[in-house]
């Protein structure tokens, strides 16, 4: 079992299945030392958990778990993505966030550090990112959050 492995271990975290996606395109692709992951929902054992718009139907909070559903699926196709083990990480370079928000909802930065700080607690210094949060008006499947990474991969 390798370092990243038993640390989710310590940390109780278990990683889901990986999904397969809806439309045109593949979970992930890696070429020049990097791993692009698609953009990955809020699902938990195939459904959708979390639907609906920031600001209305949900809390900042519940965003962050969303969020945080969303970034557990990433670990999941990036450990795929390296052949299951974890330890080719080299670095998170950045994560994307879109949250779908009502107008005037402008949070959007703190529902995703619920995706950051989960990628920074399994990687540690190799998990701080970059980052872009967006609010958008809607996303696949009435998705609250959507989450897609990169990684650096060895």
């Amino acid at each position: 079992m390798g370092k990243i492995d038993q640390n989710l271990e310590k940390l109780g975290i278990s990683l889901p299945p990986i999904t397969m996606p809806v439309a045109s395109y593949v979970p992930f692709v890696v070429a020049g030392g990097m791993a692009f992951i698609s953009g990955q929902l809020p699902t938990e054992q195939g459904k959708l958990r979390y639907t609906g718009k920031l600001g209305k139907d949900f809390t900042v909070e519940d965003g962050q778990m969303a969020a945080r559903l969303c970034a557990l699926n990433l670990l999941a196709q990036i450990k795929a993505a390296c052949g299951n083990d974890l330890d080719r990480v080299v670095r998170c370079v950045k994560l994307g966030v879109f949250v779908n928000a009502d107008a005037g909802f402008t949070e959007a930065h703190l529902v995703a550090n619920g995706a950051s700080n989960l990628i920074v607690e399994v990687f540690g210094d190799l998990g701080k990112h970059t980052r872009a949060a967006v609010c958008v008006s809607e996303l696949p499947l009435g998705a609250a959050v959507e989450v897609d990474a990169v990684f650096a991969v060895k």
